[in-house]
């Protein structure tokens, strides 16, 4: 087991100057809602999320807290993948336990139907792995703390072109999600841009697991790789059937965030070997900060390996924390004002919100691809 206190000194390091004595007396807890898939397909996202979450609460909790010694604490709602759970969710944290801030949801479907709920009632709203465009379009109270797919997708295929060449490509995505149409619409804009032919495209339904039609009309095209958008599910019964189908394995994926996961790897097996996908971060990132997260993570989940979604989700409750801490009381507005200006450096690096209270450096995107079920650096 690695050193608690070593620990305790990052969790205060990254919180910083807000852990005053000025509220020690009062240490009735600070209670935050989650909304996250933590049941069902999707629940790969959620379950990553929540456990980045947890490490992050600990962290926290045990460096001292928020406002000067008072526990963080989190109520989580299962919204198993469906907006209309999510958008009765945000009803209920709100309503019912009077949370001033809402961690999620996990997709941005489920932000499409919470987040308007949450900005009516004024209560800040901030998603960890919310990707298509538009979310924080939704109000002034809603924010995000990952990139969105518009400047993830276009460095990973003009990466790919740069690398191996590709001219050619046969585009699939799920047609009936909010995200994964979000996520097609930046790869069709970016191929155009790049000079990238796209042969066909194809698209499939969430709930689908036979894709051999749209497979058998991209394989006599012959493309140079296949152009992906979809939830990880999906996308790993697509790399395997396209390999049982005989699509060679030059003819390589490049996925966008659905695709960043490794349960694509264990999954799908050497089937997914070669998948390209965009990330703002790596577990190989060899700071300190982020070896020691990698670390706690392994030793709280039995040696789990933390994901982009478990990363992302640690950093968020730092800078929440932060804005707590210097809006002085768990008032909801005063929170909402104090995150815009957060500063934080965290395992996924400097963190600030820009104006639309989307993250403001976008600098930090890297391309990883898939070799033996897991995911490393592209060299």
């Amino acid at each position: 087991m690695r050193s608690m206190s070593r620990r305790m000194l990052l969790a205060a390091a990254m919180l910083g100057s807000g852990l005053t004595g000025a509220l020690a007396q009062d240490k009735t807890p600070v209670k935050l809602g989650a909304i996250e898939i933590l049941t069902g397909p999707n629940s790969r996202y959620g379950i990553a999320i929540q456990r980045g979450f947890d490490l992050a609460l600990a962290d926290i909790n045990k460096a001292g807290g928020v406002l000067g010694g008072r526990p963080l604490a989190l109520a989580y709602e299962d919204s198993a993948g469906a907006k209309e759970q999510a958008l009765n969710a945000a009803r209920k944290l709100i309503g019912r336990d009077k949370v001033p801030l809402i961690l999620g949801p996990t997709l941005s479907n489920e932000m499409f139907a919470a987040g308007p709920v949450a900005n009516e009632r004024k209560v800040p709203i901030v998603g960890t792995s919310t990707t298509a465009n538009g979310i924080t379009a939704i109000g002034p109270y809603v924010f995000r703390t990952s990139l969105p797919e518009s400047d993830v997708i276009p460095v990973t295929l003009k990466t790919a072109q740069t690398k191996f060449g590709i001219k050619r490509v046969a585009v699939m995505y799920g047609n009936d999600d909010a995200f994964t149409k979000s996520a097609y619409d930046v790869m069709k804009a970016s191929l155009e841009k790049l000079g990238i032919e796209t042969l066909t495209t194809e698209t499939f339904g969430s709930k689908d697991s036979d894709f051999s039609a749209q497979l058998t009309k991209i394989k006599a095209l012959n493309p140079d790789a296949i152009v992906l958008s979809a939830l990880v599910e999906a996308a790993s019964g697509i790399e395997l059937q396209a390999r049982q189908l005989g699509i060679p394995d030059k003819v390589f994926f490049i996925g966008g965030n659905g695709l960043n996961s490794p349960k694509l790897g264990d999954i799908a097996g050497k089937a997914a070997d070669g998948t390209l996908v965009g990330s703002p971060w790596f577990i190989g990132k060899p700071d300190a900060a982020n070896q020691a997260f990698v670390n706690a993570f392994k030793d709280k989940y039995g040696g789990d390996q933390p994901d982009q979604f478990a990363a992302q989700a640690y950093d968020t409750l730092f800078i929440v924390a932060k804005a707590i801490d210097a809006a002085g009381a768990p008032d909801s507005e005063k929170i909402k004002d104090a995150l815009i200006k957060v500063k934080h450096t965290g395992v996924m690096g400097p963190f600030s919100f820009s104006d639309t209270r989307d993250p403001a450096d976008t600098s930090g995107v890297v391309v990883l691809v898939m070799k033996g079920g897991k995911f490393q650096l592209l060299q």
